[in-house]
């Protein structure tokens, strides 16, 4: 099967720029950011972050918050692919990326255990459940396979890209795929700790940038086989083409300076999609704002699709959402393919003289027919898509 007939029939997502993809647009469109300091748990960390306010209570289950991020996502998507709620008649599997899943859920048993010498086992159990892509195979009756991809900030894009692979072999007709995570302690005081975390609300590739601000969300696309769309009366103009990875070995948490596991990770997504650099109308980088993640990003695609190609981060309307970056920004990208522009860069003001490349800064059209997303994570993982639009089938 071509990659051309990999549709995307379904688009889900929530962040801090909105509880689903409409919301979202208009907090693209209007410039809004929603930083703010930590409500969910208590920090004396001063760094803001990108909270979801008012998740819908419905889809909390067992008070695991990545997986009711998850959760309204995947309802989002499969009601615009027209799927119901029982997918059991359906060959449909579900890849989902995560870092933190509701597996640190577990910090109340060893506080507790620390403290007193005895402990509940509610958070262990909870840990146990955690694993988000059997709740939602579960939670929908889906009889594919069913995989959680937990490879740090590439996981969203490494899930949707195996996605594509069990398409392809003909495992299942459809497939849920995307990543999601929740805001965290743990991860907050790690960022912190290793001195990239900004006070201000961030500003990826700007000369000034100071750092990330964590986020948190949840991104979902509903892949497809063009003949089970066709049986199911479904059309789309949108399409999954290529995905691409590799490892630099170079560094547990910094990219290689070259960027050369980067810039094999889009070759190979350009190969699989059976496109030249040219053909891409814009690229949604990974853009965190911190120093070398910008720097290495930004010399790598002024290289390979040279200083004019349309940029932007959406980090600084979002925050980064860690295991749900790819998969979040995966359904922007398709998004703004499909109605035809991209937003301001947030947070970026003045340009860097090292990153022979600049970010958009107002609300651009785009002409092209395909686009990149990229995503670096630690441990030297790079993780690349491309997508395509054209006529419905």
């Amino acid at each position: 099967m071509s990659n051309n007939n990999v549709l995307i029939s379904g688009l889900g997502v929530i962040s801090a720029a909105g509880r689903d993809l409409s919301e979202t647009l208009e907090s693209f469109s209007t410039g809004r950011r929603n930083a703010g300091p930590v409500t969910l748990f208590e920090t004396s960390l001063p760094y803001p972050v990108f909270e979801v306010r008012d998740l819908p209570e419905e889809f909390y289950p067992e008070h695991q918050r990545t997986a009711a991020l998850a959760l309204c996502a995947v309802n989002e998507a499969l009601q615009d692919a027209r799927l119901g709620e029982d997918l059991s008649a359906l060959r449909v599997g579900v890849c989902m990326g995560t870092t933190v899943a509701c597996q640190l859920n577990d910090l109340d048993f060893y506080t507790s255990y620390r403290e007193s010498g005895a402990a509940s086992m509610g958070p262990v159990d909870r840990y146990l459940k955690g694993n988000i892509a059997e709740f939602i195979s579960q939670r929908y009756r889906l009889n594919g396979p069913a995989l959680t991809v937990v490879n740090a900030c590439s996981s969203g894009t490494d899930a949707i890209g195996i996605a594509m692979s069990w398409l392809k072999s003909g495992l299942c007709d459809i497939a849920v795929a995307g990543g999601a995570d929740e805001l965290n302690r743990v991860p907050l005081s790690g960022f912190g700790s290793l001195g990239i975390v900004s006070r201000d609300p961030c500003a990826p590739f700007d000369r000034d940038r100071k750092g990330l601000n964590l986020g948190e969300g949840a991104g979902v696309l509903v892949l497809e086989k063009a003949d089970s769309a066709a049986r199911r009366g479904i059309s789309s103009g949108m399409r999954v083409l290529g995905y691409g990875s590799a490892s630099d070995a170079y560094h547990l948490t910094a990219p290689k300076p070259d960027g050369a596991g980067l810039e094999t990770s889009i070759e190979k997504a350009l190969s699989d999609a059976g496109i030249a650099p040219d053909k891409i109308g814009f690229v949604n980088a990974h853009g965190t704002a911190t120093h070398d993640n910008d720097a290495v990003e930004g010399k790598v695609l002024a290289k390979m699709f040279g200083p004019d190609i349309k940029i932007l981060s959406t980090k600084g309307v979002t925050g980064h959402t860690l295991g749900a970056a790819g998969g979040i920004e995966a359904v922007f990208s398709a998004a703004a393919l499909r109605e035809g522009w991209i937003p301001a860069s947030a947070g970026f003001e003045n340009q860097d003289e090292n990153i022979p490349i600049v970010p958009v800064r107002e609300r651009t059209e785009i002409r092209g027919e395909s686009a990149l997303s990229t995503s670096l994570a630690f441990g030297g993982n790079n993780s690349a898509l491309v997508f395509g639009r054209g006529r419905k089938t």
